[in-house]
C-alpha cells in the first residue's frame, strides 16, 4: 500500500513538474498569442455556428410538425441555412489558424531545441541516439501540440458551456440549470478519468516501448552482423518479438480501460439528456415552455456536448505534453561541454596552434587520458602525431577544436587560450577532420560543400582530384549531384573517408587536423592519396596528421610521440 502511495505521489509530482516546464516551453510571443486568441475565437464560433444549427432544426421540425403557414418558417429555414454556411466558413477559418498557430511553434520549438543541443555536441550527445532521436522529434512535435489539441479545445468547451447555459436559461430556467450541471459533470468527470486512464497506460507501456525501441534500434544498427552470425541473429529477432508482445498485451488492456471511459461519455450524455427532459416535459404541461421548444432543448444539449467529448484528448495531450516538455527540459539542462567567453577575443591570423603541458580525463577523477602533453603547429608545417593506441591521439585532436576543455595546461591559437575565443571563430580557424566524419544524405556536392559554400567548380574538382575520387564522380549517371545516401551508406568506407578528406581540403582553416587520413585506403591508393595532400603545401596552413603509419609520418616535416599515460 505505502509503495502505491510512494508511486502516485511520485507521478504527481513529476506531472507538476512537467507542468512547470511546460509552461516554459509553451511560452508564446505576441505575435501567437494573437493567433491563438483568434484561432480560439474562430473554434468557438464554430461550435456556436453547430449548436444553434441543431437547436434550430430541432425547434423547424417540431414547428413544421403543427403544419402552419410557410411563411411563419422562413426565418427558421434561412436560420438553418446560415449557421449550415457559417459553421463551415468558420470552422475553415479556424483550421488555418490553429494549424498556422502549431507548425509555427513546431518551427520555432525546433529551432530553440537545437540551439541547446549544438553547444552540448560532440560529448554530451555521442550516446543515447534512439533516445535523443526521439525526443528531438517526437516530443518537439507532442509540445507543438499543446495549444492545438489541449488549450483551444478546453477554451471553447468553457465557452460552449458558458452560452449554452445561458441558452437554455432563457427558454426554461430549471432547464439551464439542469443542462449546466450536467455539461460540468461531464467536462469534470470525463477529462479526470481519461487522464486517469493515460498515466496508467504510461506507466505500464514506458518501460516495454523503451525496451523495443532499444533493441530495434540495435538490430537494426547491426543488422548487417546479425544475418552473418545465424542463431544470433534469429534470438535478437525473438526478442524482438517478445518485446512486441508485451507491449501489444498491454496496449489491448489499455485500450480496453480507454473504451470504458469513452462508454462512461456517452452514459453521462444519455443522463444529461435525461435530466433536461424531466424538468422540460413538466414544463411543457404546464405552459411554462412551449412544446416547440422542447425538442430545441435536447439538441442543444446534444450539439453542445460535442465540445465536452473533445476534453478527454485534451486532458491526454496535456499530460503529454506536459511530460514532453519535462523530457526536453532535461536535455535542454544537461551541462554543456565547453562554454563561449563572455566577451571573447579575436586571433590575429598569423600565429600557431599549440598545447602546452595538457592533462585531461573524461570523468573526474577518473583515468587520464592525456598527461602533460606538448605540441606545436605553425602555418605551413607538416607534423605528424603518433603514439600506440589509447595513447589519447584523438582526445588531442578533439581538445585543439576545443570540443572539451583540458584539466591541466593550455590550447593556444596565435597565443590566446582557446576559452578566451568563440567557438565558431576557433573552429573557422582549426579543423578537424575525423575517421567517423559524417556525411549527410544529400548529393557528393553539398557534401563537400559544407566546408565553403561559395566554392566554385573548379576548386571542388580540384580537391576531389587530390583524393582521387574525380574517376568515381565521372562514372557517375548524376556526377556530383549523386545522392550519397544516409551517413554516406551508398559509399565505400574508403570512398566516404575521401569525400570527408576532400572537404577539408577546400575549406578556408589555417590548420587542418587529419585523424588517421587513409586508414581505410589501400597501400597504393593511400601513399598517393598522401603524396597529393602533403603537395598542395600552403604557407599559411598548418597540417596535423594523426596516424599510426610510419611511412606516412616520414614524409611530414616532423614527427611528435605521445604516450599512452600510466
Amino acid at each position: 500500500m505505502s509503495a502505491g502511495l510512494r508511486f502516485v505521489a511520485e507521478d504527481r509530482g513529476g506531472l507538476r513538474d512537467g507542468t512547470r516546464a511546460l509552461l516554459v516551453a509553451g511560452r508564446l510571443p505576441a505575435g501567437e498569442r494573437r493567433r491563438l486568441a483568434l484561432a480560439t475565437l474562430l473554434a468557438a464560433g464554430a461550435m456556436a455556428a453547430a449548436i444553434g444549427l441543431l437547436a434550430t432544426s430541432g425547434y423547424l421540425i417540431s414547428r413544421a410538425a403543427q403544419r402552419p403557414e410557410i411563411l411563419s418558417l422562413m426565418v427558421a429555414i434561412v436560420a438553418v441555412r446560415a449557421l449550415g454556411l457559417a459553421r463551415a466558413g468558420l470552422r475553415y477559418g479556424e483550421r488555418l489558424a490553429s494549424h498556422d498557430l502549431a507548425l509555427r511553434q513546431l518551427a520555432r520549438l525546433r529551432v530553440r531545441f537545437f540551439e541547446r543541443l549544438a553547444p552540448l555536441v560532440p560529448e554530451r550527445v555521442r550516446h543515447g541516439g534512439a533516445d535523443l532521436l526521439t525526443r528531438f522529434v517526437c516530443d518537439v512535435d507532442a509540445v507543438s501540440d499543446l495549444y492545438l489539441r489541449a488549450l483551444i479545445p478546453a477554451l471553447v468547451a468553457v465557452v460552449v458551456i458558458a452560452g449554452a447555459g445561458v441558452a437554455a436559461w432563457l427558454m426554461l430556467p430549471v432547464a439551464g440549470v439542469a443542462l449546466l450541471v450536467s455539461l460540468l459533470a461531464a467536462a469534470v468527470a470525463l477529462p479526470a478519468l481519461s487522464a486517469a486512464v493515460a498515466a496508467r497506460t504510461d506507466r505500464r507501456q514506458a518501460a516495454a516501448r523503451a525496451s523495443l525501441m532499444g533493441e530495434l534500434v540495435e538490430t537494426i544498427e547491426g543488422a548487417e552482423e546479425l544475418s552473418m552470425l545465424g542463431r544470433a541473429g534469429r534470438e535478437r529477432v525473438e526478442r524482438l518479438r517478445s518485446a512486441d508482445a508485451r507491449l501489444s498485451r498491454l496496449a489491448r488492456s489499455d485500450a480496453l480501460s480507454a473504451s470504458l471511459a469513452t462508454a462512461l461519455g456517452g452514459a453521462l450524455s444519455g443522463a444529461g439528456l435525461l435530466a433536461v427532459l424531466l424538468v422540460a416535459i413538466p414544463a411543457v404541461h404546464s405552459g411554462a415552455l412551449s412544446g416547440v421548444l422542447l425538442a430545441a432543448l435536447a439538441f442543444l444539449l446534444l450539439a453542445a456536448y460535442e465540445s465536452v467529448a473533445a476534453l478527454p484528448a485534451a486532458a491526454r495531450s496535456l499530460r503529454s505534453c506536459a511530460a514532453s516538455a519535462r523530457r526536453l527540459r532535461d536535455v535542454a539542462r544537461s551541462e554543456h561541454a565547453v562554454l563561449d567567453p563572455s566577451q571573447p577575443r579575436r586571433p590575429a591570423g598569423t600565429g600557431a596552434l599549440c598545447a602546452s603541458g595538457v592533462g585531461f580525463a573524461y570523468e573526474a577523477g577518473g583515468r587520464r587520458a592525456l598527461n602533460d602533453v606538448e605540441l606545436s603547429l605553425r602555418p605551413g608545417e607538416r607534423v605528424a602525431l603518433v603514439g600506440p593506441s589509447g595513447a589519447g591521439k584523438t582526445t588531442l585532436a578533439e581538445l585543439l577544436v576545443r570540443f572539451h576543455d583540458p584539466l591541466c595546461g593550455h590550447v593556444t591559437l596565435d597565443g590566446i587560450d582557446v576559452r578566451e575565443l568563440a567557438q565558431d571563430e576557433l573552429r573557422r580557424s582549426v579543423l578537424l577532420c575525423a575517421q567517423d566524419a559524417h556525411l549527410f544524405n544529400a548529393s557528393l556536392r553539398e557534401n563537400v560543400l559544407l566546408a565553403r559554400r561559395s566554392a566554385s567548380e573548379q576548386e571542388i574538382e580540384h580537391a576531389l582530384e587530390a583524393v582521387e575520387l574525380s574517376d568515381l564522380v565521372s562514372s557517375l549517371p548524376d556526377g556530383l549531384d549523386t545522392l550519397v545516401g544516409a551517413d554516406g551508406e551508398l559509399l565505400s568506407g574508403g570512398q566516404r573517408q575521401r569525400v570527408a578528406l576532400a572537404r577539408a581540403l577546400l575549406s578556408d582553416a589555417r590548420f587542418l587536423i587529419l585523424d588517421e587520413p587513409t586508414a581505410h585506403l589501400d597501400a597504393g591508393l593511400a601513399e598517393r592519396v598522401l603524396a597529393n595532400v602533403l603537395a598542395a603545401r600552403d604557407e599559411r596552413r598548418g597540417v596535423l596528421i594523426v596516424t599510426h603509419d610510419p611511412a606516412l609520418a616520414a614524409r611530414c616535416d616532423r614527427t611528435v610521440a605521445i604516450a599512452a599515460p600510466s
